[in-house]
């Protein structure tokens, strides 16, 4: 079957290119492994809530118009809002379509797939950045006593063994599910390293009110300094709560939960961590008052520091007395390890040299080196900070479908569609 333009995932940011394809009458596919906002769907514990306010939940079109604007979507809320997106912009998404290989081919690409083969002559690939758990090699060294999980095999506190819990990562998702497990009566240690701490509030706005408002979100990919530093950066530890309660490594600290280092290595059943809690606190402690000292300087700056409170600061990451540098899990009652370690995005699919020895996609803002034709969306900091977060698609999206029409446009492509 021969298409102009395949899209890859049938999530946020694929039913956005489709919106701008449609716009641009460009004939296409979504093609979708499962449902549409299949991640969403299937991919994430019971309890998990955005991070953003639901006043910041949009897409081309289409913004939350719900009765609780400064309230967090749950995932079930999540998924009708880009059902309801993808049945206004009518995209033609194909589901139940696992896509086994794109392969270049004169005049653009061969894709194989589940349900049959296209040709087209552009890829969007927007099947997500968080496709697979990124999860260090240490997990081989783990007795065979205790139980593993990531957050896509972990649910709920009920889904893992009576006993003490190993939270390994002290971002977003690690100190939410360190704090859920915490308060199901499991003791729960949690492993730190390299985080960013952010208050949920600051002068009585939402942290990320403060973040959109004075820019930082439409920041793009080509004016930051360290774009690679940049991608990779931990999400900020925030919860999406009705009572907007900030959830730091104080709070969980407050809560019962043992802090402890970076895992290193586990031998004969002893995990090792590192030392260096202080500077690894004080670092997120830094950076997080240069960036609310960036907000009060904006407010200032704009005359607007009279529609917010007066400028805060906050207690420092408090350092443990004594941080363990090793455990025993066997003796130390520890009967289940989360690795709350990250994501990566799955490209075993893609037949295309356009990966570098990290296995990372390299592209310039969603345009793929050396593969023209073939665009990614929805990847961190793809061409503005925000271009992960459901708000942050609309923009990367018109950008990527306007350099992919005037690709699709230009002679040379035509001549190699004809040919």
């Amino acid at each position: 079957m021969r298409v102009t333009t395949l899209v890859i995932g049938a999530g946020h940011a694929g039913l956005a290119a489709s919106r701008f394809l449609t716009e641009q009458s460009i004939d296409h596919l979504v093609l979708e492994r499962g449902e549409v906002a299949n991640s969403w769907r299937h991919e994430r514990w019971d309890s998990l809530r955005l991070l953003t306010p639901n006043w910041q939940s949009r897409l081309p079109g289409l913004s939350y118009d719900g009765p609780e604007p400064d309230g967090y979507m749950s995932m079930a809320e999540v998924v009708a809002f880009i059902d309801r997106f993808a049945r206004l912009s009518k995209a033609p998404v194909r589901t139940a379509t696992t896509v086994s290989s794109v392969r270049p081919a004169e005049g653009g690409y061969d894709v194989s797939t589940s349900t049959g083969s296209f040709h087209c002559r552009s890829v969007v690939l927007a099947s997500g950045a968080c496709n697979v758990p990124s999860v260090p090699a240490v997990r081989a060294a783990v007795p065979a006593s205790i139980a593993q999980f990531t957050p896509f095999d972990y649910r709920r506190p009920g889904s893992l063994p009576e006993g003490g819990v190993l939270v390994v990562g002290g971002s977003a998702t690690g100190v939410q599910l360190a704090a859920e497990i915490q308060q199901s009566g499991r003791p729960v240690t949690l492993s730190v390293g390299e985080h960013v701490r952010l208050p949920r509030t600051y002068r009585g706005r939402d942290v990320l009110w403060w973040m959109d408002a004075a820019g930082v979100w439409d920041q793009r990919y080509d004016q930051i300094d360290d774009l690679t530093r940049a991608r990779r950066l931990p999400s900020p530890q925030l919860v999406g709560r009705a009572d907007r309660a900030t959830l730091d490594l104080n709070a969980l600290a407050a809560q019962g939960v043992e802090l402890v280092g970076r895992l290193a290595a586990i031998r004969d059943g002893r995990a090792l961590f590192s030392g260096g809690l202080r500077n690894v606190f004080a670092l997120a402690d830094l950076k997080m008052e240069r960036l609310l000292e960036a907000f009060d300087e904006w407010a200032r700056t704009t005359g607007r520091a009279a529609e917010v409170g007066d400028p805060e600061r906050f207690e420092p990451t408090r350092v443990p007395p004594s941080s363990r540098l090793q455990i025993d899990l066997a003796k130390a009652g520890i009967r289940s390890i989360v690795w709350a370690t990250g994501f990566h995005p799955d490209y075993r699919w893609l037949h295309v040299p356009v990966l570098d020895e990290k296995g990372a996609l390299r592209h310039d803002g969603g345009v793929v080196e050396g593969a023209p034709g073939l665009y990614a969306l929805g990847l961190p900091v793809l061409r503005r900070r925000k271009s992960t977060f459901i708000h942050g698609i609309e923009d990367d999206a018109r950008d990527v479908v306007a350099h992919l029409t005037a690709h699709l446009a230009s002679p040379g492509a035509a001549a190699r569609a004809r040919g």
